[in-house]
């Protein structure tokens, strides 16, 4: 019997590659604008060295471009890259399609709602709350509070502790075959592919089902509970 939904976060409910993209994007042109001697091109390919150094959440993104650069930070230009940055990625903030409709009609069938992510507890706490999620979920693990990231039992064990549920009793989501579906199911979870959010190209995530829409969610739990 599912009793609760545990979903990833980024490219599961929020597209988190366009929003990154366009915030990367409009922090370039601003900080061009504001003195930055280098192309849009050249900023872009530093900028995401970086963060595939540093890994995708990293916040001092800014000031690390220019200390490789010219060894101090220029606050003015860091400063308007920033506000651009924040700007941009509101915009781009939003769920997948038919992601509200359905957390309410999961919410009605009597689930439990959760995120695991490997996000910071900020990042994420923002990211629900930009798109008014953040009362959606009885329970919300991040990084911070598992110190691991998933495939580690870690944040999904926290997460059935604090929903008073066995592991069969949760059904996980996620678009990160590696790290959602195989985390999951080493702590004896169902699993669901978000093939819509993949940015792998997985063929073979290993997972109980796989969905190409986040409403099939609800198909799914009426087969789980024969209802």
């Amino acid at each position: 019997m599912i009793k609760a939904v545990i979903f990833d976060l980024d490219n599961t409910l929020v597209d988190f590659m366009l929003l990154k993209e366009r915030a990367i994007e409009a922090a370039i042109h601003s900080m061009i604008d504001a003195g930055l001697e280098l192309t849009a091109e050249e900023a872009n390919i530093k900028i995401h060295a970086i963060y595939n150094k540093e890994g995708i959440e990293y916040q001092q993104v800014f000031d690390m471009l220019f200390l490789d650069l010219y060894g101090k930070v220029n606050q003015k230009i860091v400063s308007a890259g920033i506000v651009a940055y924040r700007t941009a990625r509101e915009a781009a903030l939003k769920p997948y399609p038919k992601v509200f409709p359905t957390l309410i009609e999961l919410i009605k069938m009597g689930m439990k709602l959760a995120v695991v992510s490997d996000a910071p507890s900020k990042e994420a706490w923002l990211r629900l709350s930009y798109i008014n999620f953040h009362h959606l979920f009885d329970v919300v693990i991040t990084y911070d509070e598992a110190r691991e990231k998933k495939p580690s039992p870690a944040p999904f064990n926290m997460a059935l502790e604090q929903l008073k549920l066995k592991p069969e009793e949760c059904l996980m989501i996620g678009d990160w075959a590696e790290r959602d579906m195989v985390g999951a199911k080493a702590v004896g979870m169902k699993t669901v592919f978000a093939r819509y959010g993949d940015t792998f190209n997985t063929l073979h995530p290993g997972s109980d089902y796989d969905i190409n829409s986040i409403s099939e969610l609800i198909n799914i739990i009426k087969k789980e509970n024969k209802l």
